[in-house]
């Protein structure tokens, strides 16, 4: 099949976790065409700039950050009066506090404000559409106007109805800008109109890609989120003043729902992502937990000779910043120390940007407060027992050798979403001592210690107790290596995405004829058409009756109410 992969800042620019995901998908699926749609985040980054690509890439389109920007496009009367409406509309539904007491979740009804929010989204992609773009009018007087209106509006959000005239130029420009792949060319016949299905590896501007393909050419859309795109904003948004960060995130807020209200399947990469997505309004039904793929070959060699490990020394690999708490860690290994004082901890990583680096300047000095270098005797020099290192020295020359320096591996984390290192010392064979952040837990699933965050004297507990226990440290090891192999390597994530490729096309409408290389006809190209609107074809758990074949009196007939049938929870689901 033809699949458009959608991506934003990545893929095929940028390397890293989510470029590298998108290039082990696309050649680990080569029986399939991709399409990449690219939405760039630099000037620098110029067409053609990415180097070899894999055999399955038949087609790259990239849409610069200003590439909407100057379209030149000049609108009558009342083509200013329909977007006018239209854009209208959609700061009315951004600025509507929502009801008190309003449930969420799937199958609550769909607010008011959010199918305000999707109606207008569509009618402005239709307006520019028929117009060749909308970026003049997105940064015009209209729209400002619109959403001042919109702002001071009786039952708007508090922080909204503050908002003033500087506030209201930047939260505008900073609308437009969400809103320029709506000017794009991409969602004609000869684009995205081609394909079988989008696939989005982000939400955000990509997703809105995915949506508006939805809208135009009925492309289904899957939509995967190994961090869910507004929780990194609501972490994220500490820039402007409160007026404009409210309306932003109500902008983000209706782009997800919507996202995950028309979204054929929507993938996490863990159950803590899982949960963001359905308090968003993500349907169970349509939600399949795919874990991100590793590969697990680079580590064969550490994992099945874990004798090699320094049985007295303790490793953190990681970015090196705030939010992985070294603070805790270095006051946790001075109790560590005091009680095993053999004990060594290396923390292996570069910090990360300014604070980063900041941040690790003050560790360093935390430690040598915490350890001075004393020597046994007068004429020996003094060793600190905390080292911080980097990835490539003599002594630590890739990943591998760093989990191989000990035989315990620590994560002291406050915030964390995906823990890959955590993964990394899986593979490893190593025992593991956690803070229960993110999916921590769900990661290890019983392999490792987990003590509470912030926690410097659990911390210390769990630490000894391995450094003391040489055989539990082996067993927990050896299960930690099989946990994942089994559901962190790069074929399972591979072998996932192709079933659900299968799945979702198989439920699509066929909308053009598949053909040979000489133009004819190829039968049975397609797979079959397999959802059909009828009660026969209501979807059931397998193995269970449909709904004719229950005797009159049978009392486990399955239990159907008003508007909504029973449904199958699919037998390969994973951690919810």
């Amino acid at each position: 099949m033809r699949i458009g992969l959608l991506t934003e800042g990545g893929y095929p620019y940028v390397g890293g976790d989510a470029g590298l995901w998108c290039d082990r998908l696309v050649r680990g699926l080569a029986q399939h065409e991709f399409d990449v749609y690219a939405l760039t985040r630099s000037e620098r980054e110029e067409p053609g700039d990415w180097g070899t690509l894999p055999p399955g890439i038949t087609r790259v389109r990239t849409a610069p950050p200003g590439a909407a920007e100057q379209d030149g496009v000049t609108h009558g009367r009342r083509t200013r009066r329909r977007f006018a409406e239209a854009y209208g509309e959609l700061a009315a539904a951004l600025c509507a506090a929502p009801e008190p007491g309003a449930s969420q979740g799937a199958f609550a009804p769909v607010a008011p404000e959010a199918d305000r929010f999707g109606s207008a989204l569509y009618a402005l992609a239709e307006l520019a559409r028929d117009q060749g773009g909308l970026a003049g009018a997105l940064r015009s007087e209209t729209a400002l106007g619109a959403l001042e209106r919109a702002c001071r509006a009786p039952g708007a959000l508090r922080a909204a109805h503050t908002a003033r005239v500087p506030d209201l130029l930047e939260a505008a420009a900073r609308i437009e800008r969400a809103l320029r792949p709506l000017s794009l060319d991409w969602y004609e016949d000869d684009g995205l109109g081609s394909v079988d299905l989008c696939h989005t590896a982000t939400g955000g501007a990509a997703a809105l890609v995915g949506l508006l393909a939805r809208h135009f050419a009925q492309v289904p859309l899957v939509v995967t989120e190994y961090g869910v795109r507004l929780r990194a904003h609501y972490l994220g948004a500490s820039e402007g003043t409160a007026p404009v960060r409210t309306l932003l995130a109500s902008f983000q807020r209706h782009l997800a729902a919507e996202t995950y209200r028309r979204a054929a399947c929507i993938t996490p990469g863990n159950a803590h992502a899982r949960r963001w997505q359905e308090r968003c309004g993500a349907d169970r039904a349509r939600l399949r937990t795919v874990y991100p793929g590793m590969e697990a070959s680079r580590f064969r060699d550490v994992g099945e000779t874990a004798d090699r490990a320094d049985p007295s020394t303790l490793v953190w690999v990681g970015r090196i910043e705030p939010a992985k708490d070294l603070i805790s860690l270095l006051h946790a290994f001075a109790e560590v120390h005091r009680r095993e004082p053999a004990a060594r901890l290396r923390i292996v990583g570069a910090a990360a940007g300014a604070e980063g680096e900041a941040y690790l300047g003050h560790c360093r000095a935390l430690a040598v407060q915490l350890f001075p270098d004393e020597a046994d005797g007068a004429h020996a020099v003094g060793d600190n027992p905390v080292s911080f290192e980097e990835i490539g020295g003599p002594e630590m020359p890739d990943l591998a050798g760093a989990y191989a320096a000990g035989a315990v591996v620590v994560l002291s984390s406050v915030v964390e979403g995906f823990p890959v290192s955590l993964v990394e010392s899986m593979f490893c064979g190593r025992a593991t001592v956690s803070t229960d952040v993110g999916a921590v837990v769900e990661v290890i699933g019983g392999t490792g210690l987990v003590v509470p965050p912030r926690n410097p004297r659990a911390l210390a507990e769990a630490c000894v107790a391995l450094l003391r226990d040489p055989r539990r440290r082996e067993r927990l090891g050896a299960a930690a290596r099989a946990r994942a192999l089994e559901l962190f390597t790069v074929e399972q994530n591979v072998a996932a995405f192709h079933r659900i490729y299968l799945e979702v096309v198989s439920h699509a409408p066929v909308r053009r004829v598949p053909v040979d290389d000489t133009g004819e006809p190829l039968p049975f190209g397609a797979p079959a058409e397999s959802r059909l609107p009828g009660h026969l074809t209501t979807a059931r758990p397998p193995g269970s009756r449909p709904s004719w074949a229950w005797a009159p009196d049978d009392t486990e007939a399955p239990v159907r109410t008003a508007g909504h049938p029973a449904e199958a929870v699919p037998a390969t689901e994973g951690a919810r």
